[in-house]
């Protein structure tokens, strides 16, 4: 297991270490949830933000980032994106405050 320590900046900014990133996948502009355990410890998931991203990877560049993929969408998709990850993270909270 790596475990590796970073200070949290004045406005609760933290940069993830390189190392971790590279092993997980992290990339800029990912979706990413906290979620406080029981004993005080923090899991951070990389989140999925559609189910078939593997169909559609080709066509866009590595770069293409999550306001790039929102942009694309008409209003009523991007409200209906945005509802469902926000609805998703509030789902996740109220589990966690039932424990």
């Amino acid at each position: 297991m790596l475990r590796l320590f970073r200070v949290l900046g004045k406005r609760g900014r933290i940069t993830i270490p390189y190392e971790i990133r590279q092993r997980i996948g992290f990339r800029y502009n990912d979706v990413l949830s906290f979620t406080q355990q029981d004993d005080g410890s923090v899991v951070v998931r990389k989140e999925k933000i559609c189910d078939n991203c593997n169909e559609f990877a080709e066509e866009y560049e590595e770069n293409y980032t999550l306001e790039d993929f929102l942009d694309s969408l008409s209003e009523k998709e991007q409200r209906n994106a945005l509802l469902h990850l926000f609805s998703a993270v509030g789902r996740k909270a109220e589990t966690l405050n039932r424990r």
